[in-house]
């Protein structure tokens, strides 16, 4: 049986569960607007889904749900923040202003995110920048699931890279794409509801290419996108996202003594960048411009207008929501 929930409900449910299993208010209100605008927007597999993985974190003692993150002012346009072993979002919160002044005043801006857990998707990360003007570009790498090209096991994350553009008249171009073939949570919805996997995706333990999911989760591994060419890209987010910021890399970090945790404890770069100090017509106008022309080439869908659909469908209709899960999520608010 399913129903619907309201935005606000669902947030407030949300933060209940994180404040009940060890957070701060504020990371809890960081987390639940997070979780329930990916949920809200179609982002199923860094939704209400993700919610277990995060509560093990906590409860395991893996992820410190009360750390406050230490911003650091390095260089003109280069800022880092420590999350202390906390959630990324949260230590972007705190990093935000600041990067967004350095980028005004300079032109460009990093914000360098280490020691830090991130389960979520990366455009509810740098959205709100686009929705300011600014062009944002994030990289986060995550936990070795994914095996390089011609390698035989698993060194990269999923490891997401995410754009986002102020556009005129219009919503920000915003996508987030993963490296690997597909999302990791893709493939545990796919265990969970008996789903075979597209071709190309996976192989087993033995290194052999696999359709079934389980066999990707049980000692076998994603595959890159795009052969090489997505190798190379999921590359370049573990040096970004890890060997740039001070985080783990993909491979590094061990979680084996605390059995349940899903928050890979990696790093995350961000990039701002003020349109207004480059040449010629406004950027938002020419990104307006390359839209009009692949719309008129065909373009049916854009990067991002599918989210943007399920938006605009959920605030009138609310958000679905089985019975069964949210029963789940009351028993965890309690629990």
């Amino acid at each position: 049986m399913s129903t619907t929930i309201a935005y606000a409900e669902l947030v407030g449910l949300l933060e209940k569960i994180f404040l009940r299993h060890g957070t701060d208010r504020v990371v809890a209100s960081i987390l639940a607007e997070n979780c329930a605008m990916c949920e809200r927007d179609g982002a199923y597999s860094h939704g209400i889904f993700r919610m277990p993985g995060y509560v093990a974190s906590l409860n395991t003692g893996w992820v410190d749900g009360r750390a406050t993150p230490e911003v650091e002012d390095v260089a003109p346009s280069f800022c880092r923040v420590d999350a202390r072993n906390g959630f990324a979002q949260a230590a972007l919160a705190r990093g935000r202003d600041l990067a967004i002044s350095k980028s005004r005043q300079a032109g460009i801006s990093v914000l360098a995110i280490r020691n830090s857990h991130h389960l979520s998707a990366l455009w509810p990360d740098i959205e709100p920048f686009a929705r300011e003007g600014l062009i944002a570009i994030s990289a986060v790498n995550s936990f070795a699931c994914t095996v390089p090209f011609d390698g035989k096991s698993a060194v990269f994350g999923t490891n997401p890279f995410a754009f986002a553009a102020p556009v005129e008249n219009s919503e920000p171009m915003v996508f987030d794409l993963a490296t690997s073939a597909m999302a990791n949570g893709d493939v545990q919805i796919a265990a969970r509801k008996g789903h075979t996997l597209p071709p190309d995706s996976g192989v087993d333990g033995d290194g052999k290419p696999t359709n079934d999911p389980r066999a990707v989760l049980d000692g076998g591994a994603l595959l890159t996108f795009g052969g090489y060419k997505g190798s190379s890209i999921s590359m370049m987010v573990e040096l970004l996202g890890a060997a740039l910021t001070g985080g783990h890399f993909s491979f590094e970090f061990d979680w084996s003594g605390h059995q349940g945790a899903q928050t890979p404890h990696t790093g995350q770069l961000i990039i701002l960048i003020d349109p207004s100090y480059g040449a010629g017509e406004a950027f938002d106008r020419r990104a307006h411009g390359l839209i009009t022309a692949m719309q008129a080439a065909g373009v049916s869908r854009l990067p991002g207008q599918r989210r943007a659909e399920i938006r605009a469908q959920t605030a009138q209709n609310g958000i679905p929501i089985t019975e069964e899960d949210l029963a789940s999520l009351r028993t965890l608010a309690i629990a």
